[in-house]
């Protein structure tokens, strides 16, 4: 390495990162507005179609049940042919199945288009995520890498707007909402036209003269990229689980799904919720929350990069578990107190929600990252689909309280398996953040020295 050079970690933040960061994070922003737009067209929707609860949870679980699909599949899928191809398929298909829904005449139709949606998006996070990680500098990964939440969060908030603005165009007006998805997809796919590929795959293939190509044009003459090619002879699920992959695998697994359950059963169905807890006082809760979302999910870029990753989740899931309970717990009299607590709950929820973009690009080498992340993301689709599916059919059941009940369990459970199997990968580089233990895997038994709690 020559005295000017520079590696591709140590690179400061440059126009380049900044837009495969944007065009990234234009997945989320997608996924955001088409799931928080289902629960106001929902509105409009049950009683023109004459919905019961089953379909009210299966067609507001179908996009997650298509993420998880599209996750596994399309994540396998580039780590073999590579991010790029998959970076501009995903978004054609959910262009496509966006305009599709204005025309849906059933609850199956309706039902099928999201699922359609869901596996495009679920193939764009999964190649999203593994090639910013790729392209980022190790010093600003976290932050970019952990901005998709809030990007997420101002699609859904954006959502909640343009959805209440369109309640008033007629019996159509759910047809519109519903297939307004169609214009943020259609221009990033345009935008995603001549993306690059991912070096780092490039090399990994042995394609070193097209890595170096990609990284002089748009990152300069003078970095340089680390062109060692990994031992690892396997692809795909049979190394993620294996013995040397196979707790952090788990872990991005188990944590990831422990956040995503509780958000999207409760926000999906956040109006109706409000109203049973007797806190619907025309839009003012339903705005403040989503204002909420906004903040945490900006306050979790700042403890992304002020606190160390495994306490900032440990903690995060500590107060979620006993901010849910108490909602469970409180009176339906205490209402001042059950808006504080849900407004704690709202806020380190959404702020906690960016290491779901950090942790699963950071525990897999390159051979695996995208079927790493694919696998971590299709799980928690999957399980946040179940959890949004059976909240309308568990509150009929058994009541509110109690449903709010089994998702803080699930909250305490993320809090155990993030203390037992949570690696420390803040100021790591990418290979290093690959091998990193948690505490509990180091031989000593103590914390790994990369670690610095809360």
């Amino acid at each position: 390495m020559s005295a000017q050079s520079i590696k591709i970690d140590d690179l400061p933040i440059g126009r380049f990162h900044i837009k495969i960061a944007g065009l990234t994070f234009g997945a989320h922003f997608t996924d955001g507005y088409i799931l928080g737009l289902i629960g106001i067209a929902f509105t409009l929707l049950s009683p023109q179609m004459h919905l019961d609860a089953f379909w009210q949870g299966l067609i507001g679980a179908s996009a997650l049940i298509g993420l998880f699909l599209g996750s596994l599949f399309f994540g396998w899928i580039s780590d073999k042919v590579g991010r790029q191809k998959i970076f501009l398929v995903s978004f054609v298909l959910i262009t496509i199945a966006s305009v599709m829904q204005f025309y849906a005449e059933t609850a199956m139709q309706l039902f099928l288009c999201r699922v359609l949606i869901g596996i495009g998006l679920g193939g764009d996070f999964s190649v999203g995520h593994a090639m910013l990680a790729e392209f980022s500098p190790k010093k600003h990964r976290g932050v970019l890498l952990g901005s998709f939440s809030v990007i997420w969060t101002f699609g859904y908030v954006a959502a909640t707007f343009v959805g209440t603005a369109m309640l008033n165009l007629g019996d159509d007006a759910w047809r519109w909402m519903l297939a307004s998805s169609a214009i943020p997809a259609a221009l990033i796919l345009i935008a995603r036209i001549g993306t690059p590929e991912s070096p780092r795959w490039l090399v990994n293939q042995g394609r070193i003269a097209e890595a170096r190509a990609i990284v002089k044009k748009h990152l300069g003459d003078n970095v340089e990229l680390d062109e060692t090619r990994s031992t690892e002879t396997r692809s795909g699920y049979a190394v993620l689980f294996s013995r040397e992959y196979r707790k952090r695998t788990a872990f991005n697994c188990l944590f990831f799904v422990c956040i995503v359950m509780p958000y999207f059963a409760i926000y999906t169905f956040l109006p109706s919720i409000l109203q049973k807890m007797g806190l619907a006082e025309g839009f003012g809760t339903e705005l403040m929350l989503n204002m909420l979302l906004i903040l945490g999910a900006l306050i979790g870029i700042w403890c992304t990069v002020k606190f160390s990753r495994r306490g900032f989740l440990i903690n995060s899931f500590i107060i979620l578990a006993v901010a849910l309970f108490l909602l469970a717990a409180l009176p339906g009299s205490a209402a001042f107190l059950m808006v504080l607590v849900f407004g704690v709950f709202t806020l380190v929820l959404s702020a906690v929600s960016n290491l779901v973009g950090v942790f699963p690009a950071e525990s897999f080498p390159t051979e695996v990252r995208a079927s790493g992340i694919g696998l971590a993301t299709a799980v928690s689709r999957l399980g946040s689909a179940v959890s949004t599916f059976l909240l309308p059919v568990s509150v009929a059941g058994i009541g509110l309280s109690p449903t709010m009940g089994i998702l803080a369990a699930i909250l305490a459970l993320g809090a155990i398996i993030s203390w037992a199997w949570a690696p420390e990968t803040k100021s790591l580089t990418l290979s290093q953040a690959c091998k990193a233990q948690s505490p509990v895997e180091s031989r000593e038994g103590v914390t790994a020295k990369v670690a610095a709690p809360i």
